[in-house]
């Protein structure tokens, strides 16, 4: 065993999760430089180590103290002292006034600077304001360190701990020991599980108080990431009950308790009046807010249908357009209402109608704003009507926030130290607002948009309702028109170019539950049978390489494989490893890095997982000067990865229109392969070719809006690649996912408010 002190010159590595660290260490006894290894809580370089442990020799580094215990000591003698303050470890003092000081007080040095702190002042060059701001960071310094000692007993990682830190300082301890669940209501990357393992180990009860009210918040959360805005009570005491391992009778005390603190809010359910509707406090509160917005929205115009009907055949006659009677109804809606949506499958002129309510109001001389949920939903939209459109959130302005915009609230924008800076103070300067693929917007972005349109503006919401729901919570287009307050029309006439193309015929067949003709000999919706993964799979692979990229006049990276699941010999993950190998091969050219199981090469096809609003991106030129710059990459968008730095340790992907943005490797988490995705990752995107591996599967994901959504996702062709009866039973199965959300209710709530009987 050998002890070693000295003061740390370098910190060579650190590992911010666990706290492993490689130091360099200069010895006090012969002034040698050591290095030393191991778990170290919290230490800086300019510090001073006491540390023991057993000498080892490594392979490649040579000769190293494995630490088995430290200590943390202050330095003793004059040119020690001098020598730490000089180093950096306290900020606002360099080389030059640690000599100064250490002159002026000598060995008397550190004591002057925990217990007359003030006294600091008497050397020349440090003023009384600068004396305590020393002082503040010495005894700062002292107490994170003990901290960081007292949080690893716990088992909480170095990088966790240095949030806790700074969230609470000295309160810290009492948390911890009382309710250590408040961290995953306060610290961003602490959830409920973190928590409780905190809890376990202080040796707190499994019955808490704290500790049942942390779960069934929990419990809420999880819920939201399924899409529910709110859970019947006996379900969520059931799933509340299995992860806590606590009777639900338990529970019930505290949901007054809850309500009084206004964490959550019980309503009573129409239904079922015994089995009453929970929600989290920021859900309901996001309905209720969308709720009223829409009711302000939805006012009536006094123009005359004559006159819009007037000006609505001009524009037929100038464009060369021909409306029928439901697109026409639509135009004159737009014309007289606050809020209108219109809605309607594939084929049915949601486009054309779209470009003659723009028509219309350009002749009226209305500023018109376009968006959609996603960056390719936008282009989509930008082609089709020959207007920019852009994405929501940057219609919104997307910005970096000191204070966010809804702090606290998972899942916000401002949770991410992210606003954005259109509200209800900054509103968007138009007349006019045109919002396509409606059915992605979850509750979160709808609200975030009605802050920022005033009353008095046109909103246009248009969306195929059958689509899947969006990804985040809530079910915003269909509780719209389902609560029967607003102008809905409704596109159904299949116009005779769309009859033309199989895929739409199809689709409609599908979504009303006709029979499709699978043996039909179609340009654009082919069967292939195939009666196993494997020849799925190969099939896939030629079909890329060979057959559609020149009948449908793409590359092999536009032909998208999209499947229903994730795990499985025809699910997303072992799809990717496959294609990867085929489609994107090692080669010694080509970079790779391995991350979290999976192997990222230049050139591989990839997908942001999560939302991001801080992550920043450029557009460069051919000279890779930035001609653009701007922040966020959302759940869904697609890149190719351009470059592989390991010694920078980042890998740039390039997505949609040219941003590239710059990954460090600990962010690799946030991709994912992308040569096949799920069909719910491709909501709001179009392709010129699909292929779409048909197998049998778990019934909850083998369902009819599931196929319908993935065909609507095909510009020119769709290849069905697998069994016949699969399909069938995909297209029979009308189960959807029963998803919880009480926008519905809330209008006609402040309908009924607002429009007594």
């Amino acid at each position: 065993m050998a002890t070693i002190t000295g003061f740390i010159e370098k910190i060579k590595y650190r590992n911010e999760d666990n706290g492993y660290t490689v130091l360099s260490v200069t010895d006090q006894s012969d002034g040698e430089e050591v290095i030393m290894v191991g778990n170290l809580a919290y230490v800086a370089e300019g510090d001073m180590i006491e540390a023991s442990g057993h000498m080892t020799e490594h392979p490649v580094y040579g000769e190293q103290l494995q630490i088995e215990h430290y200590d943390m000591k202050l330095p003793q003698d004059e040119l020690s002292v001098e020598r730490y303050l000089g180093s950096g470890a306290i900020k606002g003092i360099g080389a030059a006034l640690a000599a100064r000081i250490v002159r002026h007080f000598k060995a008397d040095t550190l004591r002057v600077m925990e217990e007359e702190p003030e006294r600091l002042s008497e050397v020349k060059g440090i003023s009384e304001k600068m004396a305590m701001a020393i002082a503040e960071q010495f005894e700062e310094k002292k107490d994170m360190r003990q901290a960081m000692m007292f949080l690893q007993n716990y088992g909480i990682s170095m990088n966790l701990a240095a949030k806790i830190y700074q969230e609470y300082g000295p309160r810290l301890y009492g948390i911890i020991r009382e309710n250590p669940y408040r961290l995953a209501d306060d610290i961003p990357g602490v959830g409920f599980k973190m928590a409780d393992e905190i809890a376990e180990r202080v040796g707190i009860f499994t019955d808490s108080d704290y500790r049942i009210k942390a779960g069934i918040l929990y419990t809420l959360l999880q819920a939201s990431a399924n899409g529910h805005t709110y859970l019947p009570k006996s379900e969520l005491f059931g799933q509340a009950s299995e992860l806590l391992k606590v009777e639900p009778s338990a529970m019930e005390k505290h949901l007054m308790d809850m309500q009084i603190e206004r964490r959550i809010v019980v309503k009573a359910a129409a239904a079922c009046p015994s089995d009453p509707l929970v929600f989290s406090s920021h859900y309901y509160y996001l309905e209720l807010n969308t709720a009223r917005m829409l009711h302000d929205l939805n006012i009536r115009g006094d123009i005359p249908e004559t006159e819009i009907r007037a000006n609505l055949l001009k524009i037929q006659k100038q464009e060369d357009i021909r409306l029928d009677t439901l697109q026409e109804q639509a135009v004159c809606e737009a014309a007289s209402s606050g809020l209108l949506v219109i809605t309607g499958g594939p084929g049915t002129g949601k486009t054309t109608t779209i470009n003659a309510i723009i028509h219309y109001f350009e002749m009226e001389g209305m500023e018109i704003l376009l968006a959609a949920p996603t960056g390719r939903a936008a282009k989509r939209m930008t082609e089709a009507t020959g207007y920019e459109a852009r994405t929501i959130h940057r219609m919104l302005e997307l910005v970096p926030s000191g204070l966010g915009d809804v702090p606290g609230q998972p899942g916000a924008p401002g949770s991410s130290g992210m606003h954005f800076d259109r509200n209800e103070e900054n509103p968007l300067d138009a007349d006019v607002i045109i919002i396509d693929e409606m059915s992605m917007v979850d509750i979160s972005l709808m609200h975030s948009l009605l802050r920022a349109v005033n009353v008095g503006t046109r909103l246009i919401l248009v969306g195929d309702v059958d689509q899947l729901p969006s990804v985040g919570p809530g079910n915003v287009l269909r509780d719209i028109i389902a609560s029967g307050c607003f102008n809905v029309v409704k596109l159904t006439r299949i116009f005779r170019q769309a009859a033309q193309s199989d895929i739409i015929v199809n689709a409609h067949k599908i979504n009303e539950g006709e029979p499709v003709d699978l043996a039909k000999r179609s340009k654009d919706f082919l069967f292939i049978r195939r009666d196993t993964p494997d020849a799925v799979i190969s099939a896939a692979i030629t079909l890329i390489q060979q057959k559609l990229p020149g009948y449908v006049h793409a590359s092999q990276g536009e032909i998208q494989v999209m499947t229903p699941m994730r795990k499985g010999a025809l699910g997303v993950e072992r799809l990717n490893q496959i294609l990867q190998q085929y489609l994107n091969p090692p080669d010694k050219s080509k970079k790779e890095k391995e991350a979290g199981g999976i192997t990222y090469r230049v050139g591989d096809k990839v997908m942001q997982v999560k939302n991001n609003y801080q992550m920043e991106w450029e557009v460069r030129n051919k000279y890779g000067i930035p001609t653009d710059k701007g922040s966020g990459i959302f759940n869904g968008d697609m890149g190719i990865i351009r470059e592989i730095n390991e010694y920078a340790e980042l890998l740039t992907v390039e997505f949609d229109e040219g941003k590239m943005i710059e990954y460090t490797f600990k962010q690799l988490e946030e991709l994912e392969l992308a040569y096949a995705i799920t069909i719910h990752k491709s909501q709001g995107s179009e392709y010129p070719a699909v292929i779409i591996p048909m197998y049998n599967g778990p019934r909850m994901l083998m369902t009819r809006n599931l196929i319908y959504t993935a065909v609507t996702r095909a510009r020119s062709c769709v290849c069905l690649v697998g069994l016949p009866e699969a399909f069938r039973a995909m297209a029979a199965n009308c189960l959807e996912q029963k998803r919880y959300s009480g926008l519905k209710n809330r209008i006609e709530e402040i309908y009924a408010l607002s429009d007594p009987v």
